[in-house]
């Protein structure tokens, strides 16, 4: 069985609206549920591939703050 997840995500998603869209995002983070992690991928892939140098930046230092928000204390 050939099954490309990244196709098949972008499939579900290609109609949305941005109102969609962010509900998706909004959704996947609030369930915190293990399933929705390859669709967030695939939708910071795409934000990462109109990313700009300095936007990508900014979401590494982003990325950095959070993760070490997220361990401290651990």
């Amino acid at each position: 069985m050939d099954l490309n997840l990244r196709k098949a995500i972008l499939s579900n998603i290609s109609t949305n609206d941005q109102s969609q869209l962010e509900a998706t995002i909004v959704d996947a983070i609030q369930n915190g549920e293990e399933k929705m992690l390859p669709g967030l991928g695939v939708l910071f892939e795409l934000i990462w591939q109109q990313a700009d140098q300095t936007m990508k930046q900014d979401m590494v230092e982003s990325l950095e703050s959070g993760v070490k928000q997220a361990t401290a204390g651990s």
